[in-house]
C-alpha cells in the first residue's frame, strides 16, 4: 500500500502516531483507542515510506493472540513477512538458532509445566511446606516473579520482603517465614533443573540475556537483523524483559512504546510500569502521542470507567471520551447470597441473543466461574473456559487440520470456502469447527486467495497457541480478559474482600500500591465491554462501587 493510502480512516491523533515513523516514540494509548491499529498502521507506513524493511522490523507483546492479531493486520496491510511475537517467543527463537555456537551440545528441554518438577523440589528441600495446589500455584508465582526480577535463591526472601509480597498459603505461618521457605524450594528446584537438563520459560530470556551479553558476535548479528522495534503494552514489562529490550536495541532509538500506565495489573507477575513512566526521561527527544478517542465502548460504559478511574490519585487525570452512539446505562444488582447472584446472572443471558451479540462472565478469581458454568450447563447454554484445554492440542482440531491439509493441494477457484465447508462437513457442527469455519469466513471476506493460505493461517496460530474464537458465553478471570472485549459483560461477585482481593492473605489489610492494582483490574473489566456492563455483588459492595453513577 501506498503512504497516503495507510493514513485513510485513523483519527487525528493516530495518524500523528503512525506518521511519527522516527523513534523515539511513545504512544499512551487508553483502552479501546486503537492501539493495535495504530501499531500496525506505523509499521506499514514506516515501510512504505521507506525507512525500514519488513524483514529488520520487530514488534514485540506479551500474548500469543495479541502477535496473531498483529501479524494479521500487517498482513491485511500488505506487510507479510514483519515480525510480531511474543518476548518469549522472540527469544526462544535466538537461543535455539545460537545455541550450538554459544552453549554448545543439544537444546535442552523446555519445561511446560512447572507441577512435577516443583513437587520434587518441595521434597528435596526439607520444607514445612505442604504441596497442595494451592501452595504449589504460590510457590511457582513467586519463583517466576522472582527471576523475572532477576533475583536469585538467596536474594528472594528479603527481595519479597521489601516489595511487600503477599501469599496465600493456608498453613497460618506468616509471610516472612513462608518466604524463607520458598527461597529453600526455590533453590532445590533450580539445582533439579540443572541436573535434569531442562530450563523453563523464565530461563529462556535469562539465557538469552546472557547469550548477547557474553557472546559478541552473536549479539551484532541479532543487532544486525532487528532495527526497528516496536512494543506493544509497554506497562507490563518486567526488569527482565527491559534488560533483553536493552540489548536488541543497543545504542539505537528506532523504538515505539505504545502502553497505557491505568492498565498496569501484572505488577504480582514482576510487571512495572515504570518503565513506560520514565521513557521520555531515558529519551528526552521522544515523541509522545496521547490516544482518548474511545471506540470499542458506549459513552455509558465509557463514564463509569472515568469514574473509576478519576478515584485513583495517580491516574485519575486519565479520562477517555467514547465515539459510539449512546447505550443501554450500567446495571448493579446486589443479592444476599451468591447462588441468588449467578441464578439472575443466567436468566439475564437467557435473556439476550446469544447468535447476534458476544457474552462474558468475568469474576476475579476462577473459583467463582463454576457456579456459573453449571447454571448456564443446565439452562442449554454453551459455556467456553479462558482456562480450558488448549484448543489445538485437541485430538478433534488436530483430525481436522490434517484433512484441511490434504484437501489443500487441490486447484481451487476463489470460492475455496464452499470447497472448506464439504471437507469439514463430516465433522457435524462441534464448537471447533464452527470456530474454523468463522475464522475462515472472515478471512475470505478479506480477500484471502485459498484454502492454502487459510491453513498457513492455522498453523501459525496452532504454533502462537493463539487460537480462533470459539462459540459460547465465555467465562473468564478479570486477568484473563485483558486486551479481549463482548458486548456484553457480567461482571460479577464485585464484593469487598474479592474485589480488591484479599481473601487467604495472612494480612487483609492491603498495601496501597495493591489496593490501586485492584481498582486498575476493576477499570479493564469495565472497559472489556461494548454495548452494557453488568455488575453484582454477593455480599459487602467492593468499595470500587462507591460513588458510581449512571448516565
Amino acid at each position: 500500500m501506498r503512504a497516503e493510502e495507510i493514513l485513510v480512516g485513523l483519527d487525528p491523533e493516530q495518524q500523528e502516531a503512525v506518521r511519527a515513523i522516527r523513534g523515539p516514540v511513545c504512544v499512551i494509548a487508553g483502552a479501546g483507542t486503537g492501539k493495535t491499529r495504530v501499531i500496525t498502521h506505523r509499521i506499514a507506513y514506516a515501510i512504505a515510506a521507506g525507512v525500514t524493511d519488513q524483514s529488520k522490523t520487530l514488534a514485540l507483546t506479551f500474548t500469543a493472540r495479541a502477535a496473531g492479531e498483529m501479524r494479521a493486520r500487517l498482513r491485511g496491510l500488505g506487510v507479510p513477512n514483519a515480525a510480531a511475537r511474543t518476548f518469549h517467543a522472540a527469544a526462544l527463537k535466538q537461543l535455539m538458532y545460537f545455541w550450538p555456537y554459544s552453549f554448545g551440545g543439544a537444546f535442552p528441554k523446555l519445561l511446560t509445566s512447572k507441577a512435577g518438577f516443583m513437587s520434587e523440589a518441595m521434597g528435596r528441600s526439607d520444607t514445612f511446606l505442604a504441596p497442595g495446589a494451592t501452595t504449589l500455584r504460590e510457590i511457582s508465582s513467586e519463583i517466576e516473579w522472582a527471576k523475572a526480577g532477576e533475583f536469585a535463591p538467596d536474594q528472594y526472601a528479603e527481595s519479597a520482603i521489601a516489595a511487600a509480597r503477599t501469599l496465600r498459603i493456608p498453613n497460618g505461618k506468616s509471610d516472612r517465614e513462608n518466604f524463607a521457605e520458598i527461597a529453600k524450594v526455590y533453590d532445590a528446584y533450580e539445582t533439579l533443573k540443572q541436573q535434569e537438563r531442562v530450563i523453563d520459560f523464565e530461563d529462556v530470556l535469562l539465557l538469552t540475556v546472557g547469550m548477547l551479553e557474553e557472546d559478541r558476535a552473536v549479539r551484532e548479528r541479532i543487532r544486525d537483523q532487528y532495527r526497528y522495534f516496536t512494543v506493544d503494552e509497554y506497562q507490563d514489562v518486567s526488569p527482565l524483559q527491559q534488560r533483553l529490550l536493552n540489548l536488541w536495541l543497543g545504542n539505537r532509538e528506532d523504538i515505539c512504546v505504545v502502553g497505557d500506565a491505568a492498565q498496569t495489573i501484572y505488577s504480582f507477575a514482576g510487571a512495572t510500569s515504570s518503565f513506560l513512566l520514565g521513557f521520555t526521561g531515558r529519551f528526552p527527544e521522544a515523541k509522545v502521542v496521547r490516544l482518548t478517542r474511545g471506540y470499542r465502548s458506549t459513552p455509558e460504559i465509557i463514564q463509569i470507567a472515568n469514574q473509576v478511574l478519576s478515584q485513583s490519585a495517580s491516574h485519575s487525570d486519565q479520562q477517555l471520551v467514547s465515539m459510539n452512539t449512546h447505550g443501554a446505562n450500567f446495571e448493579l444488582e446486589s443479592f444476599n447470597t451468591s447462588s441468588a447472584e449467578v441464578a439472575h446472572v443466567g436468566s439475564r443471558i437467557a435473556e439476550l441473543d446469544l447468535k447476534s451479540v458476544s457474552v462474558a462472565i468475568l469474576a476475579r478469581t476462577n473459583q467463582q466461574l463454576d457456579l456459573f458454568e453449571r447454571d448456564l450447563a443446565a439452562r442449554g447454554i454453551e459455556t467456553q473456559l479462558k482456562s480450558a484445554e488448549r484448543f489445538f492440542d485437541r485430538v478433534d482440531v488436530r483430525d481436522a487440520m490434517r484433512v484441511i491439509r490434504s484437501a489443500s493441494v487441490i486447484p481451487q477457484d476463489e470460492n475455496w470456502l464452499r470447497d472448506l465447508e464439504s471437507v469439514l462437513r463430516p465433522f457435524g457442527d462441534a464448537d471447533y469447527i464452527r470456530a474454523l469455519m468463522s475464522l475462515a469466513q472472515s478471512m475470505h471476506a478479506d480477500g484471502a486467495p485459498s484454502m492454502r493460505a487459510y491453513l498457513r493461517e492455522l498453523e501459525d496460530r496452532a504454533e502462537q497457541n493463539n487460537p480462533p474464537a470459539l462459540p459460547g458465553v465465555v467465562l473468564s478471570t478479570l486477568h484473563a480478559a485483558k486486551g479481549l472485549e463482548w458486548d456484553h459483560v457480567f461482571l460479577v461477585g464485585v464484593n469487598d474482600g474479592l474485589l480488591p482481593f484479599t481473601s487467604g492473605s495472612s494480612d487483609a489489610t492491603l498495601a496501597p500500591a495493591t489496593f490501586e492494582e485492584e481498582r486498575r483490574l476493576f477499570y479493564v473489566g469495565l472497559t472489556r465491554a461494548k454495548r452494557q456492563i453488568h455488575l453484582s455483588t454477593s455480599g459487602s459492595p467492593s468499595p470500587f462501587l462507591a460513588g458510581l453513577i449512571p448516565a
